[in-house]
């Protein structure tokens, strides 16, 4: 089979597509034949060495986190898939490989896709889906009628977690630019800010949670906008020793991590507030639960472009520009 490889870390993007053995599935896993798979930031962090000290690799590297496909094969112990199935995942964190004609995935880690869904669109929400269910439950504990703020919330991540906060009775303000206003109301928020002509410091405050897209540099105003006891869970700052304890880090890991968040901690400290870093882990009941919810609100996916599997580079450069309005997609 094909596979888009990286033999290094590096900042060129430049993966290899080279011939490679068809994987062998184990008794708790599936082979699923890739339709589609998105391309996220994740991949360029990995291919860049950016999440090193959270995810290490050993090379050649076949590169993508998630992808939407067909059973081909399933190992004597799964009993919930049979092959034909159509499943969508994002694969664990210490397997990845989702740029590939063929991956072996575990059972625990894959769904069935939403009947409402393309292979295209499915492949372009286990990763946000994910990451927004598991910043809304298991981190922030999100209660009904609390506000949430989401900034740069116009991508492929605030199409899938404003629909999914507001299944969960939140009270939703995104921004970005102008042009996403009209799709970010339409599922769901209710209020819109365009970044270029409001700033969101001056006219939020009492905020429940925020959602973090932004990255280090905007977490202290964000901060700001929080009220006491409020938390803020970032998908692009620091790593902090909460995160490390909660991901059973060796305690080098704890300690490094506990130095490199401190200040950020020390931040939301101040006004007993809470900063959490969030990694998305491969999940299929949560997955499952969100397949349900795609299906019952008959929730689309935002789609910017797709590539064929050929241009896996041209896909990555895209990805890398940050001006994606939702998903770039490559399809077998």
């Amino acid at each position: 089979m094909r596979a888009a490889q990286m033999q290094k870390y590096s900042k060129e993007i430049q993966l290899e597509i080279n011939n490679v053995k068809i994987p062998e599935i184990n008794n708790h896993e599936v082979l699923v034949k890739v339709k589609a798979a998105g391309v996220n930031p994740l991949d360029i962090l990995i291919l860049n060495g950016s999440i090193r000290m959270i995810a290490d690799y050993d090379f050649p590297l076949t590169l993508g986190n998630e992808l939407s496909g067909v059973i081909e094969a399933v190992g004597k112990d799964v009993v919930d898939f049979q092959v034909g199935d159509q499943v969508y995942t994002r694969l664990p964190v210490n397997k990845i490989g989702a740029f590939a004609e063929y991956v072996a995935v575990k059972d625990d880690a894959i769904s069935k896709m939403p009947k409402n869904l393309s292979f295209v669109e499915a492949a372009a929400v286990p990763l946000t889906a994910l990451t927004a269910y598991q910043a809304l439950k298991d981190v922030l504990n999100a209660q009904p009628n609390a506000k949430l703020f989401i900034p740069g919330g116009t991508g492929g991540f605030g199409a899938m977690a404003i629909p999914i906060a507001k299944s969960m009775g939140l009270y939703v303000i995104a921004s970005g630019s102008e042009r996403g206003r009209s799709r970010t109301l339409s599922i769901g928020a209710d209020e819109f800010i365009n970044y270029k002509e409001e700033n969101y410091a001056e006219v939020l405050s009492n905020i429940d949670y925020v959602i973090d897209t932004l990255g280090t540099n905007e977490i202290k105003t964000e901060l700001d906008i929080l009220k006491p006891q409020g938390k803020l869970v970032s998908l692009k700052g620091l790593p902090n020793y909460r995160f490390a304890v909660e991901n059973n880090f060796p305690m080098w890991k704890k300690m490094l991590f506990g130095l490199v968040g401190a200040r950020l901690d020390r931040l939301a400290a101040r006004d007993n507030k809470e900063y959490h870093f969030l990694f998305v882990q491969a999940n299929g009941r949560q997955l499952q639960e969100i397949t349900c919810l795609i299906e019952n609100e008959n929730i689309t996916t935002s789609i910017d472009s797709t590539y064929t599997f050929d241009d896996i580079n041209k896909a990555l450069h895209q990805v890398s520009t940050g001006h994606s309005q939702g998903k770039v997609i490559i399809t077998f």
